[in-house]
C-alpha cells in the first residue's frame, strides 16, 4: 500500500522536479529524497516514519559511498566497569546519557556538533561506548583527553561527586579514535 501511494504520487510530479543519477532515479521533495530503486525493498514498511527513515538511510548510503568509513562523525562515551558491575544497569545507562547530552550542549556551537545534530543527520548518529576499570582510569583518561585537546564532559554524579562517565563532543572518528585504542567496548 505504501509503495503504490508513494510511487503514484512520485510519478505525478512534473518532470522538472525529478532528478536522476547513473545508479538510481530519485525525486526531490523539498528536504526529502526518495530513491525509486529502493522502494521495492521498503514497500512492506508498516509506517510512513519507517518508510522515510529507511529511504533516507538508503539515499545517504548511496550519496556517501565515496566517504572513508573512518571519517564518520562519532561521539565516544566511556563508562566505568566497576559501576556497571555494582549499580543497576539503568542507572549506569543514565550516567552515559547525562554525559552525552552535556557534551552535546556544552559544544552546541561547534561546527561538527551542529553537523552531528543536523536534522538531516539526526537519525544516523554514531556513538562508540567503551569502558574503563574504575575511577582512577576514568580520571587518567580525562587528563589524557585534556592534554590532547579533545573536548569532552566528565560527568560527576551529584551530590556524591562521583566521576561516572566521559563523553566527547562529536569528532571525525579518524581524529579522535587514537585516544581510545586501548579501551574495550562496553559489554
Amino acid at each position: 500500500m505504501a509503495f503504490s501511494a508513494v510511487a503514484s504520487a512520485a510519478f505525478r510530479l512534473p518532470l522538472a522536479t525529478r532528478r536522476f543519477s547513473n545508479s538510481s532515479p530519485r525525486i526531490r521533495l523539498q528536504r526529502s529524497t526518495i530513491w525509486i530503486g529502493h522502494l521495492r525493498r521498503i514497500a512492506t514498511a508498516s509506517s510512513m516514519s519507517q518508510l522515510t527513515s529507511e529511504t533516507d538511510a538508503s539515499s545517504r548510503n548511496d550519496e556517501n559511498s565515496a566517504e572513508k568509513p573512518d571519517d564518520v562523525v562519532v561521539q565516544y562515551v566511556v563508562l566505568r566497569r566497576d559501576l556497571i558491575d555494582s549499580w543497576p544497569l539503568g542507572s549506569v545507562v543514565t550516567q552515559g546519557c547525562h554525559a552525552s547530552v552535556a557534551a552535546i550542549w556544552s559544544f552546541r556551537d561547534d561546527p561538527v556538533t551542529l553537523q552531528y545534530c543536523d536534522p538531516q543527520h539526526i537519525d544516523s548518529m554514531h556513538k562508540v561506548t567503551l569502558e574503563v576499570k574504575g575511577e582512577t582510569q576514568m580520571m587518567n583518561l580525562s587528563e589524557k583527553l585534556k592534554s590532547g585537546g579533545i573536548s569532552h564532559k566528565l560527568w560527576m554524579e551529584q551530590p556524591e561527586n562521583i566521576p561516572t562517565c566521559i563523553a566527547t563532543k562529536p569528532y571525525l572518528k579518524s581524529q579522535v579514535s587514537p585516544f581510545f585504542k586501548k579501551l574495550k567496548l562496553c559489554k
